[in-house]
C-alpha cells in the first residue's frame, strides 16, 4: 500500500515538475472579432478536450494513456492557435 502511494507521489512530482497537471485545460483566449477562424478552432479544441474527458470517465480512465496523450496534444494545439493569433496581430501593426 505504501508503495502505491510513493509511486503516485513520484508521478505527481514529475507532472508538477514538467508543468503538465491533469487539471490543465485548453482556454478560449483568441479574440473572435479579430480572428474568427482561430477563435472557432480554439472552441473546437475545447470541445474535443471535453469529449475526451467524458470518454475517459465512461471507460474508467482505462485507455492505456491514449486519451490523456490526445488531451496533452490538444493543449499544445490550443497554445499554438493563440501564438498564431499573436503573430497575425504583429503582422498587422
Amino acid at each position: 500500500m505504501n508503495f502505491k502511494l510513493s509511486v503516485g507521489s513520484a508521478a505527481l512530482a514529475l507532472a508538477i515538475a514538467g508543468g503538465t497537471l491533469a487539471a490543465q485545460t485548453p482556454v478560449n483566449n483568441v479574440n473572435g472579432s479579430v480572428h474568427p477562424n482561430l477563435a472557432a478552432a480554439q472552441r473546437l479544441v475545447t470541445q474535443a478536450f471535453q469529449k475526451l474527458t467524458v470518454a475517459q470517465q465512461a471507460n474508467h480512465m482505462d485507455m492505456k494513456g491514449h486519451a490523456a496523450k490526445a488531451k496533452q496534444l490538444l493543449i499544445q494545439a490550443n497554445q499554438e492557435i493563440k501564438l498564431a493569433a499573436e503573430m497575425a496581430n504583429q503582422k498587422h501593426k
